[in-house]
């Protein structure tokens, strides 16, 4: 019997976490097709200085994906400090991650970003195949509700406004490993993470959405459980699919938390300008899933990688239906 293929469309910590579940699951395939529209901290500055693709979702992807918490994995995500108050914290190699570095290093050195990534995830042995979206450097723009136009990706939940649409203003072409995958996969998954500033960012571009169109594999986003400020700020669950819906994305299920969050971790959110992503609608337009998922360990709201390699299990036994 085949192993069924798994496809993971997103980047940040929330794609991170599914991948350290499901990385578990036995006779699957796995995908992630990870955004590099990120133009913040060492990834913008190596962007800039070395014209390569932003790689600091796929860094962490590549740790999520990784065989074993080797000393190697856990240096991939060492960031290079100094005590020295009199030196320009983004001077040299002060506030890069060890693991970004690398990552340019084997680019260069190879000639092709594709190509880095598929040797490092030899060295740390990971499970299954890390995919830019695109091997373009590009900047993601959004246009606001007023129409104001905000230019790269860390700007925009900085504007105190309502996204209305996210694109780019160049053609950008699609990883051709990205739309094989898409086109063969079983099960495809969204998130977890920023609807606009890393799922997003993979779809829009055309021949990913095409695919998608396409593909006869199932489409299931995992809704996130607590807003981000100034992305999604009062956004309930229906807002997240509702933006991912009129960016052309095509949804089969959804998948939302209903744990009970603890008061006090509520209110501490509260006070960042953060709330709970609930349901406020009785009829939808697709399957809502409702499972516990969440772990509130250090008195934080996180999706729990074990409980999401248990639904992912049954979400593939229905594939199988």
């Amino acid at each position: 019997m085949k192993n069924k293929k798994v496809v993971v469309i997103g980047g940040g910590h929330g794609q991170s976490t599914i991948l350290r579940g499901i990385k578990y699951i036995d006779d699957i395939d796995i995908t992630a097709i990870v955004t590099v529209a990120d133009d913040g901290g060492s990834t913008g500055r190596l962007r800039q200085y070395f014209n390569v693709p932003a790689m600091g979702d796929i860094r962490g992807v590549l740790i999520a994906l990784a065989e074993s918490e080797s000393l190697l994995s856990t240096l991939m995500d060492y960031r290079f400090v100094s005590d020295d108050k009199n030196i320009n914290p983004e001077e040299d190699v002060l506030g890069h991650n060890l693991g970004n570095l690398i990552l340019v290093a084997l680019a260069q050195s190879c000639g092709n970003f594709v190509e880095g990534i598929e040797i490092i995830s030899k060295v740390l042995n990971v499970r299954g195949d890390i995919v830019p979206s695109t091997s373009q450097v590009i900047t993601l723009y959004a246009i606001m509700e007023d129409g104001t136009i905000v230019r790269g990706e860390t700007n925009i939940p900085k504007i105190n406004n309502r996204i209305k649409h996210v694109y780019y203003d160049e053609q950008v072409r699609a990883s051709e490993k990205a739309v094989k995958a898409i086109l063969e996969a079983d099960l495809i998954i969204y998130g977890i993470g920023s609807v606009y500033t890393s799922i997003l960012p993979n779809i829009i571009i055309p021949e990913i959405k095409e695919a998608l169109e396409n593909t006869a594999g199932r489409k299931v986003y995992f809704c996130n459980a607590m807003t981000q400020p100034g992305e999604t700020t009062n956004y309930q669950v229906e807002d997240h699919v509702d933006a991912l819906i009129d960016h052309g994305t095509p949804v089969d299920a959804i998948v939302v938390s209903n744990d009970k969050i603890p008061d006090f971790i509520i209110k501490r959110y509260k006070e960042e300008n953060s709330t709970p992503v609930t349901l406020v609608r009785n009829t939808h337009n697709y399957e809502v899933i409702q499972e516990n998922l969440l772990d509130f360990s250090n008195n934080l709201v996180r999706h729990d990688s074990m409980k999401i390699k248990s639904l992912v299990e049954r979400l593939l036994k229905d594939v199988e239906k």
